[in-house]
């Protein structure tokens, strides 16, 4: 298990590419300014100990000199023992609909975007849980399977986008398949339960059959409506457009509350409506704390050893050698020849 204790200072490594351009414009400025002077070959004699290599060499040693203490200062750790802990929580999978109408505005920032927000905070608030990722359009696949990584569950949530799934649709039964399937083939006292986040338009199979049949195998699934039942047409990203039809009409896209509820009925679960206020998530949360909890057991890293020590030192052995590297050529060593034959 590899991780990074201070993963924040990652986001330094932005700097790398705005410096390179700084230095490759004022490099580009410099030489414009020689060429203004007069013709290169004079321009070149009058500075006969000037090199037009060195100073990239040693910016470039700089960079990456840069790059590995940042690295380094994110103390890169190698877990090496693991243990099995025992928790007391339920199993979750969350469905996420990721088509192009989750991309609508009637709720801020948008429909999707929303829904990740209020996900995010749901999964900072487990402690002893087990929660899984699907995702669904046209198709479902399952994007993380079950685990207590909460880290990577948020890396996961946080990564979502349309593009993730070409075909478009509202596939809600395969959803619900899928998110069973990833519960695992093995038998568990744990309560399970399937969080749907949707606006349940287009629907394209029998969803509320696959809601019937994870109930049948206790399986609660609860279902988050996300966007408004009035309507709004969905934004292209980028262009200030609308996304229309066939026939050149602009689509308007409307939560479908009634089958989002059917779909609760049928999975013995609760429909809440996401909107702009953290209601839905504290109705949801209240449903799911009355679950069963059972034990749950999991492989942590348990000893983390640190990894830095490489990346420090391999830096400081690329700042050597820049130190050593001089910015002009020397005359005396230039004109040495060692493998020159002596008569």
């Amino acid at each position: 298990m590899f991780r990074f204790a201070n993963i924040e200072m990652l986001w330094l490594l932005l700097l790398v590419p705005v410096m390179a351009d700084v230095y490759f414009y004022m490099t580009r400025r410099k030489r414009q300014q020689l060429r203004e002077l007069g013709d290169d070959e004079l321009v070149s004699a009058l500075m006969p100990d000037a090199s037009h290599r060195r100073p990239t060499v040693k910016f470039v040693l700089l960079l990456v000199a840069m790059v590995l203490l940042i690295i380094a200062s994110a103390r890169p750790q190698a877990g090496t023992n693991t243990e099995t802990v025992k928790r007391s929580g339920i199993e979750v999978m969350i469905a996420m609909d990721i088509s192009n109408s989750m991309m609508a505005e009637d709720v801020a920032p948008n429909r999707l975007d929303r829904a990740k927000q209020m996900l995010s905070k749901m999964i900072d608030k487990m402690q002893d849980d087990k929660v899984g990722l699907v995702v669904f359009a046209g198709e479902a696949y399952t994007q993380l399977p079950i685990t207590c990584d909460y880290i990577s569950a948020k890396m996961f949530l946080n990564s979502i986008t349309p593009d993730l799934i070409p075909t478009q649709g509202t596939a809600i039964g395969a959803a619900i398949r899928t998110s069973v399937r990833s519960f695992g083939s093995e038998q568990s006292e744990a309560g399970r339960a399937i969080i749907l986040l949707t606006d349940a338009e287009n629907h394209e199979d029998d969803a509320i059959g696959a809601a019937k049949e994870a109930k049948e195998k206790g399986i609660q699934v609860f279902v988050v409506g996300v966007g408004k039942p009035d309507g709004t047409p969905i934004p292209i990203p980028g262009t200030g457009n609308f996304r229309k039809d066939r026939q050149g009409q602009v689509v308007v896209s409307r939560l479908n509350e009634q089958l989002g509820k059917d779909i609760a009925q049928a999975g013995n679960g609760m429909y809440v409506r996401c909107d702009n206020t953290n209601t839905a998530m504290k109705a949801l949360q209240q449903e799911l704390d009355k679950i069963a909890t059972a034990e749950i057991e999991t492989q942590l890293y348990t000893e983390y050893q640190e990894q830095y020590q490489s990346f420090l030192l391999l830096a400081l052995l690329l700042l050597v050698v820049d130190f050593l590297i001089m910015s002009r050529q020397n005359r005396t060593l230039t004109r040495m020849d060692i493998f020159k034959e002596r008569r």
